[in-house]
């Protein structure tokens, strides 16, 4: 646990300085434009980098707002390398059920359930830094997240002595990202997770992985997505591999398609990165989709500019 707050540290350490370096840079503009003798534009904080609140699998720089609750399915099918005998993976499934709630514009909690080892999830996600245009903006944004998941599989070996604690891991991830363009949204993920229990002693309790996701536009409803976290060569066992996935964001009114490809079947941080073992090459690759579902709960309080 101290190895953790030390890394949660780093990442807010991390964070705060790429926040004071662009600072300087968005307020040596702001100066330059006064010397010119031109009029900045007032500060408008930047919205929609991504259509949802998760590149794919991963959490993106999207929050929902204030009083809002989001319903999530996310959805895996088998390896598509399984033949017609399996349907291509279309014969198994694993699914995880998600309720996502915005406490403010830039606080949104979440929990959810996954059949993958019946694991249970909670995070906080936390925008530190909101990517803003005019006089006084940053150029960037930060948020800062950190969770935990519970095993809710039976003891494989009940007869010992097993702990409540063995099922516990925990993660924190720094998310820093800009929105280029109306067309183009890229973020980088660091990430850390904790295992309280690992599979064998020689796996790392902790794992330590830097994500990217990326958007691009390709109409008005539908973006092409990515995502991938490489984790760092002492992290990796013989069975571990780097997860990879590329999809498609369907925007129909109040729901969010996203229809994907991926060799993880994890989803949630911890089974993302310290579970995939599939190989693109090899065929271990997963069809799947996500549905998003906004209500809101509260009546919607005016947007901030300032």
């Amino acid at each position: 646990m101290p190895d953790m707050i030390k890394c949660n540290r780093s990442f807010r350490l991390l964070a705060i300085v790429t926040a004071l370096f662009f600072s300087t840079l968005a307020s040596a503009q702001d100066d330059l434009l006064g010397l010119l003798g031109e009029e900045t534009p007032k500060k408008e904080f930047v919205k929609n980098a991504f259509k949802a609140t998760r590149v794919i699998t991963g959490q993106s720089m999207e929050q929902v707002a204030a009083g809002v609750l989001d319903f999530r399915i996310l959805h895996r099918f088998g390896r598509v390398n399984g033949g017609p005998s399996e349907a291509f993976g279309l014969d198994q499934a694993t699914i995880r059920l998600g309720l996502d709630y915005g406490i403010s514009d830039r606080i949104m909690i979440g929990i959810g359930r996954s059949s993958n080892k019946k694991e249970l999830d909670g995070f906080i996600k936390y925008r530190m830094i909101w990517q803003g245009k005019g006089k006084g903006s940053i150029p960037f944004s930060v948020i800062l997240i950190s969770g935990v998941t519970k095993d809710g599989l039976k003891w494989a070996n009940p007869d010992r002595n097993n702990y409540y604690t063995s099922r516990l891991a925990y993660y924190h991830q720094v998310l820093i990202g800009r929105k280029f363009s109306e067309s183009f949204s890229m973020q980088v993920m660091p990430t850390a997770v904790h295992r309280n229990l690992v599979p064998a002693k020689t796996d790392e309790h902790d794992i330590y992985a830097v994500g990217a996701g990326a958007r691009i536009k390709l109409s008005r409803r539908i973006a092409l997505n990515a995502e991938y976290f490489y984790l760092l060569p002492d992290q990796l066992s013989s069975t571990n591999t780097h997860p990879l996935s590329i999809g498609f964001d369907i925007e129909t009114g109040g729901h969010v398609f996203q229809l994907h490809f991926t060799n993880a079947l994890g989803m949630n941080e911890r089974s993302l990165i310290t579970d995939t073992n599939g190989s693109w090459e090899k065929g271990d690759i997963h069809f799947g989709f996500n549905i998003s579902r906004v209500f809101t709960l509260s009546k919607p309080k005016t947007f901030r500019k300032d």
